[in-house]
């Protein structure tokens, strides 16, 4: 490759040599337009005699296509290319992420933490039309000293969805996940979260506007939004009757939790958060920490209740494990009836907030590579289905993280679950209340879905399922 500049020296070059022939044939007494002519005028003459004349016409007319074909590509790979660098992402990349992810169904995920970065990890592979709704109640590390000190609301998960969210993780990728281990006020600081902290300072404090900067920059697809634009504290009741305040201060205390509220009570819910969810054709609750991370964003006046309207199917993935200071000794009807409990749902309406739970089946190998009171997340058929949820049991597991879905796993999982559903009208935006579904209570024995990976054909045009299971599966259809 050439160096920068190089070129116009050469051609600068090759001009001053063709102004030194041109010099030359003057001072031999030669009119150089009369020479020039002369050697083409002798040079067709002789191709003419040794080649016919259609075929000589014929190679002049393709010589001169393929001048126009090279022409082209080169000038649309540089207009491209001007809103397309190369090290971010390709041209095919760019083709597929157009045609076929922006026409994918409209996805709302629910939560914060690791546990929604990870599957948006998965999720953007097979649509472009994520929003991620997130909880902003964290008051440790690099996010608590940030809201502390200049009183912005904290950046931590937010900077984790729109970095799991970027199209290709490469160097600015990791550039927002650097975080400082030295140099005074830096220490323990994020990149990222100086980045947002600064942009929400520049445009008056809009964390919006801060989180759609992030996200150009990243490449992102999708865009992520916080629940609520209020500074808010979580306080806990416990089992023994004390209140904890701060989530930092919660997860440290290590007793159960009896109920959970925020402070101030019931803020108000990021408009754009609620008309993404009455939008959506899913909306996927967690993975993430139970208190911490879901039910927060549940008790923002307006998110429950759009989540009910909403004609979006709805599915609530457990994690894999319990978690310390939260969870231990929790079920997954403990988990699914505490959701219930603090979005004001009814127990006989939890398919309303949550159609069906995903439930992790494969059992994890946890000797001596965790504490002893983190165990796998017992599965209570019989409590969920008396509360009106499907269970779907999958193996799910990650071969890298102990304890953690697999990405795509999980995201293959739910989106077979969501086409095998059938898709629902999403709600128009009208001036009255969005017509909620009916409330008709489902068997109080939901059935289990166990894993039958039978597919169709759209399947198979999704890139869900391969064409040989079709083909396996229409062929026992017809035999029997």
């Amino acid at each position: 490759m050439m160096l920068p500049g190089l070129k116009r020296w050469i051609v600068i070059i090759l001009a001053g040599i063709a102004v030194i022939v041109v010099g030359i044939f003057l001072y031999l007494g030669y009119h150089p337009v009369h020479v020039t002519s002369m050697i083409i005028r002798e040079t067709l003459e002789t191709a003419a005699d040794l080649v016919p004349h259609k075929r000589s016409g014929f190679v002049v007319i393709l010589g001169g296509a393929l001048i126009v074909c090279i022409a082209i590509y080169k000038m649309t790979l540089s207009v491209v290319g001007a809103y397309v660098p190369n090290e971010r992402e390709s041209i095919p990349d760019v083709l597929y992420r157009k045609r076929h992810l922006a026409r994918g169904p409209r996805v709302v995920v629910i939560g914060g933490g690791t546990g929604l970065s990870n599957l948006l990890r998965g999720i953007k592979m097979f649509t472009n039309n994520i929003t991620a709704i997130v909880t902003v109640g964290d008051d440790g590390g690099s996010s608590g000293r940030l809201r502390q000190e200049l009183g912005v609301l904290p950046p931590g998960d937010l900077r984790n969805c729109i970095t799991a969210l970027a199209d290709e993780e490469g160097l600015v990728t990791d550039l927002f996940r650097y975080r400082f281990d030295s140099g005074g006020g830096l220490e323990g600081h994020s990149f990222g979260n100086l980045f947002l902290t600064a942009v929400c300072a520049i445009t008056n404090g809009d964390m919006l506007e801060a989180t759609r900067v992030a996200s150009r920059v990243l490449n992102s697809c999708g865009q992520v939004l916080p629940s609520t634009l209020v500074n808010f504290s979580l306080v806990a009741e416990m089992s023994d009757g004390s209140v904890i305040e701060g989530e930092s201060h919660i997860t440290e205390a290590g007793g159960r939790i009896k109920s959970l509220s925020l402070k101030p009570a019931k803020p108000k819910a990021t408009p754009e958060a609620i008309d993404a969810i009455h939008a959506a054709d899913l909306i996927i609750l967690g993975p993430g920490s139970l208190y911490t991370s879901i039910i927060p964003n549940l008790l923002v006046e307006g998110i429950p209740q759009a989540i009910r309207d909403s004609n979006a199917d709805k599915i609530y993935v457990t994690n894999v494990l319990t978690q310390m200071g939260e969870t231990t000794g929790y079920s997954v009807g403990d988990h699914v009836e505490a959701i219930l409990s603090h979005s004001g749902t009814p127990s006989n309406l939890g398919y309303r907030l949550m159609e069906a739970v995903l439930v992790n089946d494969q059992t994890p190998d946890l000797e001596g590579k965790l504490p002893d009171n983190v165990k796998p997340v017992v599965l209570d058929n019989d409590r969920v289905r008396e509360l009106g949820v499907v269970v779907i049991k999958r193996s799910l597991l990650s071969q890298k993280a102990i304890g953690h879905h697999d990405p795509d796993k999980l995201a293959k999982t739910i989106m077979l679950w969501h086409m095998r559903h059938g898709r629902k009208q999403p709600i128009k935006k009208t001036f009255g209340k969005p017509q909620a579904k009916s409330e008709t209570k489902p068997s109080a024995t939901a059935p289990v879905v166990t894993n039958n990976d039978s597919a169709d054909s759209s399947l198979v045009a999704a890139g869900l399922k391969d064409a040989s299971t079709l083909e396996t599966n229409n062929g026992t259809t017809s035999g029997s």
